[in-house]
């Protein structure tokens, strides 16, 4: 099959590309409230939701676990239940509740420094047929990460607890690594400290 007959079509009859935000940890190394806490004025969560929209999802999910995060605009709550199992049930609970999606873009709460242009690079890159697609910055796999629905299939049953996709990723020959070094930074922000340092 050649690149061009596998690339996807595009318009609004077709399913949606659907972003996740997972934010239902513990965040314990914070102090917790990670997803509420402010980054250049700007709720972590509320940033997140606003980067994947920027990227060009047609609509963003948050899981979430025990934190109230009150109202978040543009984007619909996920509650995980099982939030204190670890991160792999929180990615679950979202790529479940995307399922239906021509494509997922998952990222992380607890990255503000994910650019928007990220999140297009990786949709085009799935639009060119790309079954999954992986940020890389400097040569190193981060986020965000797009999951196409036959990949989201795929990837669901392996979840389960704290284990994420990382194994099942490494173990895929179709992973599309997608540059965005230039794009901006995956930077994870685990104490108040570090958030205080961060700087674009």
């Amino acid at each position: 099959m050649s690149a061009a007959s596998r690339r996807r079509p595009s318009g609004a009859a077709q399913p949606p590309v659907v972003g996740v935000v997972l934010a239902a940890g513990a965040a314990t190394r914070f102090g917790g409230g990670k997803a509420v806490a402010r980054f250049q004025g700007e709720r972590l969560v509320d940033r997140a939701v606003a980067t994947l929209t920027a990227g060009g999802c047609d609509r963003v999910l948050v899981v979430v676990g025990a934190l109230d995060v009150g109202a978040v605009h543009h984007a619909i709550l996920v509650l995980n239940p099982d939030w204190t199992t670890g991160m792999g049930s929180s990615l679950h609970a979202g790529l479940f509740a995307a399922r239906d999606a021509a494509a997922v873009v998952v990222t992380l709460v607890d990255q503000p420094l994910i650019g928007a242009a990220a999140v297009k690079r990786l949709i085009a890159a799935w639009r060119d047929g790309a079954p999954i697609a992986v940020a890389t910055y400097d040569g190193r796999r981060a986020h965000p990460v797009l999951f196409g629905r036959e990949a989201v299939a795929d990837v669901l049953p392996t979840l389960t607890g704290d284990a994420g996709a990382r194994a099942f990723l490494a173990e895929r020959t179709d992973v599309v690594a997608v540059d965005c070094t230039d794009t901006g930074r995956p930077d994870d922000v685990d104490t108040v400290e570090a958030l205080r340092r961060l700087s674009p």
